[in-house]
């Protein structure tokens, strides 16, 4: 499975901050929004990775990440030329994607939790053994700014809409969505929405129609959206707590990459000289 990040569009609930910057290259406490979704998929055991921005801020990611080798990842790079809708990755992704299935993740989502790795991995394996494609739902109290999952009583979708004036359920679909092959074909017959996009909302419905979506609720993960100032500041609190309180950093690429085995003792070494600061002494104490 290959991975892609969404890392465009205009950032308006931003500005002015997002005048000069891509918002997934703001610093959520101490690392660079960017960090969160490439390490939710690395941490999926994905290794293939294509990154999706605009034309004026693509280099500054190639800048901070590189080919990705630090990480022992491939990444890659293409330009969505304006904010025509996330499902529009997809699009863009389709020679990236090739025979692959693809798992697509938001550049401004943030999620956090002991089981994450196990829940990431069990989806990463499911999609590849089956038919399905897998998104998740997560219970919030203002189901109205998101797309909505309706289901019945066996937890089975039976509905999914966006922004609706009148939710039929509190559970809003997270910017996570793993999808099999066929996606690539989906796409192509998708209309653009009232307001001009290829909307995920969408393209999920296709999905649904053909009976082969699934979805799992997150109840042991906590979700972060950080599109707006207050998100911002509460991911930042949020991340800094929980460091403080464990003693151990949050979606340290670094530090996954070792673990999983990407990189290894020396390869992590090296990165270390990089860093003459705190962050480099964390790295330090994971060395064997």
């Amino acid at each position: 499975m290959k991975g892609i990040i969404l890392a465009g569009g205009a950032g308006t609930r931003l500005y002015p901050t997002t005048n000069i910057i891509s918002k997934q290259l703001l610093p959520i406490y101490n690392k660079p929004m960017i960090y969160y979704p490439l390490s939710t998929l690395m941490l999926s055991g994905i290794k293939e990775i294509l990154i999706i921005s605009t034309p004026q801020d693509i280099n500054k990611f190639k800048d901070l990440l590189g080919n990705g080798e630090n990480f022992g990842i491939s990444l890659s790079y293409d330009i969505q030329e304006k904010p025509n809708g996330i499902a529009e990755a997809i699009s863009i992704g389709e020679q990236f994607i090739a025979d692959d299935d693809v798992c697509l993740i938001l550049g401004d989502n943030v999620f956090y939790g002991k089981n994450l790795p196990r829940i990431l991995k069990r989806a990463t394996d499911e999609v590849k053994e089956n038919n399905f494609s897998l998104i998740f739902g997560y219970r919030v109290k203002d189901p109205e700014r998101y797309g909505v999952i309706e289901f019945n009583d066996n937890k089975e979708v039976v509905s999914i809409e966006e922004k609706p004036f009148e939710p039929k359920s509190n559970y809003a679909a997270v910017g996570l969505y793993f999808y099999k092959n066929y996606i690539v074909d989906l796409i192509k017959d998708l209309k653009p929405s009232k307001r001009g996009e290829l909307e995920i909302t969408d393209l999920n419905i296709k999905v649904l129609k053909n009976n082969k979506l699934k979805t799992e609720i997150l109840d042991s993960v906590f979700w972060l959206d950080t599109g707006t100032h207050d998100a911002l500041v509460e991911a930042s609190n949020f991340i800094k707590t929980v460091e403080n309180r464990e003693g151990k950093k949050v979606s340290c690429l670094e530090e996954i990459a070792y673990k999983y085995n990407y990189i290894n003792d020396e390869q992590l070494k090296k990165i270390i000289l990089k860093y003459n600061n705190e962050y480099g002494n964390y790295l330090k104490k994971i060395v064997k």
